[in-house]
């Protein structure tokens, strides 16, 4: 009776925290980043709801929702990271559960948006596979999508519901200001991230550099100039992501040769395929600094890859979109010059 009594204050408590700004709210992990997800449930208040994941012989996903979910806001926190088809099913299907379950809203929070590399037709009788995996999100049920620095702008179109691309620069901008480094150069790897490059220039009070590259094939890349004045300077090199390490590493020791002081590495996503660790550890890049957005393994964890959390800022841009609020206000941020800092 005593045991009944307990469990009856426990999920009384539950339901309390589940009622979040007059909304009845749950947060659901998959499997992809469940770390990443108790650090949004954490910086919200709300604690994760249960649900289970199961794989069949033959590969077939099912998912298994174990609390009511009826009229709820629902957020999934999913990266849809290696293996991306697993991960992608994982999400489709929750949706599918969610919505025959009757949640109010489905809400996916993607913050490494898988396949958003194929944004284009660069050949004849390509696909655009990131239209296509939006397409299957809308169909399974979603109402809005969360991500983080993806990778074509343009992506956001390819969407009839919205859609909201938070940004980690602040985040990677403040630990480089906390580094203190002088004499620094913001480089962007190609000509298609100078805008990055401009925006993080713009915080640090600097200059911009870019290496001219091309790709003679996908995940290779040729260094063909580098386009700016980097001599003896501190040089970071700024990309949304790190796949392979090819293009990062080659434009590090490209950049040494041409005089950098020291070269470093920012990125949003650590996607880390295939010999990437060890390229970064016998490379000239001083640090990698990623953030979360997929879940390093333990194998993966080296002395030169440092890792920042977005699970506050994800936490905080659920709760402003709860309340009705504009996102921007998690992005504006000013400098001050005198004190090298971010205000």
């Amino acid at each position: 009776m005593c045991y009944n009594k307990i469990e009856e204050n426990e999920n009384r408590r539950i339901f309390l925290f589940a009622i979040l700004l007059g909304k009845k709210v749950k947060i659901f992990s998959l499997s992809a980043n469940r770390p990443l997800a108790e650090e949004i449930a954490d910086s919200i208040g709300v604690p994760l709801s249960s649900c289970d994941i199961m794989h069949f012989a033959d590969g077939e996903i099912n998912v298994q929702i174990n609390e009511t979910v009826r009229g709820h806001h629902v957020f999934i926190i999913q990266p849809t990271s290696k293996p991306v088809n697993d991960h992608l099913m994982e999400v489709l299907i929750m949706c599918d559960a969610l919505k025959r379950a009757s949640a109010k809203t489905i809400n996916l929070v993607i913050p490494y948006y898988g396949y958003s590399r194929q944004d284009r037709k660069t050949r004849s009788r390509q696909p655009i596979t990131a239209k296509l995996v939006a397409d299957l999100l809308q169909t399974a049920g979603a109402n809005r999508v969360i991500c983080m620095d993806i990778h074509a702008a343009q992506i956001q179109g390819f969407f009839n519901i919205p859609v909201d691309n938070f940004m980690g620069l602040p985040i990677l901008a403040n630990y480089l200001i906390d580094k203190k480094l002088s004499d620094v150069v913001v480089v962007s790897p190609d000509h298609g991230g100078t805008t990055r490059a401009r925006e993080l220039a713009k915080v640090l009070d600097t200059t911009i550099a870019i290496i001219d590259k091309r790709r003679p094939e996908p995940n290779k890349a040729e260094i063909m100039n580098i386009i700016g004045n980097i001599e003896g300077k501190n040089c970071i090199l700024i990309d949304d992501m790190c796949d392979t390490a090819g293009t990062l590493t080659a434009g590090a020791e490209a950049l040494k040769k041409a005089g950098a002081k020291s070269v470093y590495a920012v990125c949003t996503h650590g996607v880390l395929s295939g010999s990437a660790i060890e390229r970064i550890q016998n490379s000239c890049l001083e640090e990698m600094i990623i953030t979360n957005t997929i879940h390093l393994d333990e194998n993966k964890k080296i002395d030169k890859i440092k890792v920042l959390s977005v699970g506050t800022l994800l936490g905080h841009g659920i709760l402003r979109i709860l309340s009705d609020e504009p996102l921007s206000g998690l992005f504006t941020y000013s400098y001050d010059k005198s004190k090298r800092e971010l205000l």
